[in-house]
Order: structure tokens, then sequence, then C-alpha cells
């Protein structure tokens, strides 16, 4: 019997074997570690950039409010080619794998050290439940670019199991569920908003 906490590798390959976990394309059977998987970088990105706004709005979910998605450039990479990460610009990109958790085990995503050690961060959980392509947020805090290839492997998954079955994803409204490319934020889409603004 599976224990709550995070899963080894005997675990994540029994789920993989019998379905419950789905993820695909795995390219190389060393992806699954002692206690994570390895995820690859796709092959599409957003790469964010000053816009004609002084700022973000992230502060009106109305229609005249600029878009955030006008502060970002679409961009894709064949497996293989390369892309550079500047300094101090976030860029999202999805992983290569899709993903389908089941509905008791959440995704702590980190980047593998190599990564790390040169100045890259990202900080993503994935909820239980969730399907897609994972959109990963990257931030270069070197002050030298940094390139890196399209289908590397470049995060570490940790998977963890919590108690109860009834975590499922769809139960709440989603913004990014079942996304296969990159997708800006939409903090200016939270219903709080209009809460916020009525005080």
């Amino acid at each position: 019997m599976m224990q709550t906490g995070t899963l080894n590798k005997d675990e994540i390959n029994s789920l993989l074997s019998s379905k419950e976990l789905f993820l695909y394309p795995i390219l190389d059977n060393n992806q699954i570690g002692d206690i994570s998987i390895d995820l690859r970088v796709g092959t599409d990105f957003l790469f964010q950039h000053q816009g004609r706004s002084a700022h973000i709005n992230t502060s009106s979910n109305e229609l005249s409010s600029k878009s955030i998605k006008s502060n970002f450039t679409q961009a894709r990479r064949k497996i293989g080619e390369k892309l550079l990460l500047h300094p101090f610009q976030p860029t999202l990109f999805s992983t290569l794998e899709y993903i389908k958790l089941p509905n008791n085990i959440y995704a702590v995503l980190s980047l593998r050290s190599s990564y790390s050690r040169l100045g890259l961060t990202i900080s993503t959980i994935v909820q239980p439940g969730y399907c897609g392509c994972i959109s990963v947020e990257v931030i270069n805090c070197g002050n030298i670019p940094i390139e890196i290839v399209s289908g590397t492997r470049f995060l570490q998954a940790r998977l963890i199991k919590v108690e109860g079955n009834n975590l499922d994803y769809f139960t709440n409204t989603r913004k990014y569920a079942c996304q296969v490319r990159p997708i800006p934020s939409k903090a200016n889409e939270d219903n709080e908003l209009k809460f916020l603004q009525q005080l």
C-alpha cells in the first residue's frame, strides 16, 4: 500500500503502469529518478517585454483594461533548437510532457541542480488531478544571458501523496486547466477584484 508523502521510483513506475498517472512522452527511462521525474523544456515560449503601458494592470478585469497578454511575445523552437534566457526577463514555457495527476497526488517542481547553479529560479506546484502540459515561470537572476535547448531535461517533479481521494481538480473553476502552451497570468481575472473594488 502506498503511504502518504513523497513517492519513490517504484511507486511512480507502479502508477505509470496502472495508468493512474499519465506522462507522455517519456523519451528516456532515466527520467524517472529515485524520488522525482525529470521534465523537459517544451517548444512554446512567452517572453515578457516592456509594452506601451507604464505598468501591467492586475487590478481590473474590465474588458477596457490593457490585456496582460500584450506584455508577452510568443516564440516557438523545434526540439534541439536554442533560446536565450535574458537577465531578469520572466519567461514562460510549457513542458514537453503532458501529465495527468491522480486526485490525491500533487507535484512540486524545482530546477535540476545544473540549472539552478547558473542563477535560474522557478516556483511552481501542480494541483492534484491536474492534466495538461505544465506552464513554468523561469527567471534568470544572473547578469548574463543563459542559453538553453528545447527538449533538454530542465525540471524535477517530486510527486507527493496526500490523504483522501476526493481532491478533484475540476471541482473548482480553474484558469489554467488542460493547457498545452504557456498562458500569461490571469491575475486580472480573479473574482475577488470585483469585491475589493466595492470596498
